[in-house]
């Protein structure tokens, strides 16, 4: 008999429920309901996208097993009733930029030992740029020891940066804080009929569970150590209560149980909302963050590497050990198989792709038109594409630049090369940032919207210098998520084989000269 269950993306812009064979991994319903825009948002409205997208897909009643994977980072703070307390500031709200700068000053400011300079110099950082009292090397010594302890850096997507700018802008609010969770937690104990209640009643707050995929995004969880790391949350909560009552307050606050990567929570969901008919009710899963679960839909494993092209530009890759980069430009996150998921962002993604059909009044297809009628090299104009500014490198106040334009050159053909080149490039930094880590990349699978564009597709392997599989355009979070429910159903010691679609596999021959001039031109 035919066992269904559901993967439930619920990311920044819309919640998508994608009902699944549980043995097949083949679809059998979908429904999709939007997010209102905004970087902070009630989480209420995720609630009501969840019901409204599982209404759209068929209702979840003859669903044996669900699991949510989420936008990573989002902070949702309840009290001791289960209220959201604020609206919550998701992963795209800068404001906490200041006190991710704080943060990490804070962290700095103690002498480096041997064993950090040490570490400095076996990461090819020259070591005195950890030494003194200077604000470059303050900050230096501050972003080595955040990754050491929770494998990244803050930067203001952080959970933790948000927690401490509210204890700082909001310190009533901060002072009410029972729990913290993130986006795909609240869902999942929503899903599991808990919420708000009076004040004579319990809110179950200790039934709140994540993994360690999403977890590993907050700042305050020790992905290698399995812990959560609450004096770094006292750190954040000084602002508004001191440091002595700020520890007492992060050790009573409850943090989400963090489930293994097959582990049945002990509770099923509401039979009002899934599994209504089934006996038993409608199996839990832990869920996960969306990079993590995306890799997971993808059956990406030890070895694979995906370059996502979105509005933003992320390279993840599977490693069997933690990854530590001292500079903190890859984010040391984990999966949600037991392994570490090594990510590095780029803010500028696709809209590169968007920034040049836009010079040149073209549309996507023409724009590859015109790349393949140039050369490799653009004839020797580089595009260094940070429109945006940019986080891998981190260079926040940088703006685009064309660089080696003659008039001979300045073809509308190279012109179109140039922006293709560009934003390979800027993703072949990525690789190589994680590949210097020590993270083998044997396979690289290219998705994203980015990933459409028949240029993007066909120069990605020469630039970056091996085969490029390209998988069918699907919603890989909620198959991700969906993979994960039929595995906790399961009960199996490995997760299920569904088969991935792969519109086809691509290669080419390297240019490596195309890379090198755009390490010149970057600088």
């Amino acid at each position: 008999m035919q066992q269904l269950v559901a993967g439930i993306d619920t990311s920044t812009q819309s919640c998508k429920v994608r009902v699944t064979d549980a043995a097949t991994g083949e679809l059998v319903r979908f429904g999709q309901a939007k997010h209102p825009n905004g970087t902070s948002i009630n989480p209420e409205c995720w609630w009501n996208a969840f019901r409204e997208a599982a209404r759209l897909a068929g209702g979840l009643d003859d669903v044996a097993a669900l699991s949510v994977g989420g936008q990573q980072h989002g902070m949702v703070i309840l009290d001791g009733q289960g209220n959201v307390i604020r609206d919550a500031m998701l992963w795209n709200d800068t404001c906490s930029a200041p006190q991710a700068t704080a943060l990490i000053t804070a962290m700095g400011q103690a002498e480096a030992n041997e064993g950090e300079l040490r570490e400095a110099r076996e990461h090819g950082i020259a070591a005195d740029t950890l030494m003194g009292d200077g604000d470059q090397a303050i900050a230096a010594r501050g972003r080595l020891r955040w990754v050491k302890a929770v494998g990244s850096s803050p930067v203001a997507s952080y959970t933790l940066t948000k927690v401490a700018w509210v204890a700082e802008n909001e310190p009533e609010n901060a002072r009410k804080i029972a729990a913290i969770c993130l986006p795909h937690d609240w869902l999942s104990w929503r899903i599991a009929g808990y919420g708000p209640v009076t004040e004579s009643e319990d809110a179950h707050l200790d039934a709140l569970f994540t993994d360690r995929s999403d977890a590993s995004g907050t700042m305050y969880y020790d992905a290698v150590s399995n812990e959560y790391r609450r004096d770094l949350i006292a750190k954040a909560l000084e602002a508004a209560e001191g440091a002595e009552t700020a520890r007492t307050h992060a050790n009573a606050i409850v943090l989400p149980t963090v489930l293994g990567p097959r582990d049945q929570t002990p509770v099923r969901a509401d039979a009002s909302v899934a599994g209504k008919n089934i006996d038993g009710g409608c199996v839990i899963a832990p869920g996960g963050g969306d990079n993590a679960m995306a890799s997971f839909g993808l059956g990406m494993g030890v070895g694979d590497v995906s370059v996502s092209l979105g509005t933003s530009g992320v390279t993840a890759a599977i490693s069997q050990r933690p990854t530590y980069d001292p500079t903190g430009a890859v984010s040391g996150f984990a999966d949600c198989t037991g392994h570490y998921l090594p990510l590095a962002c780029t803010i500028n993604g696709s809209r590169i792709l968007d920034a040049g059909c836009a010079a040149l009044g073209v549309d996507y297809d023409e724009l590859s038109e015109l790349a393949f009628a140039s050369q490799p090299g653009a004839d020797g104009i580089t595009l260094i594409p940070y429109f945006d500014g940019e986080r891998t490198p981190n260079r926040p106040d940088a703006t685009a630049t064309l660089c080696g334009m003659t008039l001979a050159n300045t073809t509308r053909e190279n012109l179109a090369r140039a922006f293709v080149e560009g934003l390979l490039c800027s993703q072949r930094d990525c690789l190589e940032l994680i590949r210097s880590l020590g993270a083998d990349i044997n396979r690289i699978l290219l998705i994203g919207g980015g990933a459409k564009s028949e240029a993007v597709r066909a120069l990605a392997p020469s630039i970056f210098g091996m085969d490029v599989t390209c998988p069918a355009t699907d919603e890989y979070v909620a198959i991700g998520a969906a993979r994960q429910a039929a595995w906790v159903l399961s009960g199996g010691t490995n997760p299920p084989a569904w088969n991935l679609h792969i519109d086809g596999v691509k290669t080419g021959d390297p240019t490596e000269d195309v890379y090198d001039s755009y390490v010149r031109a970057r600088g």
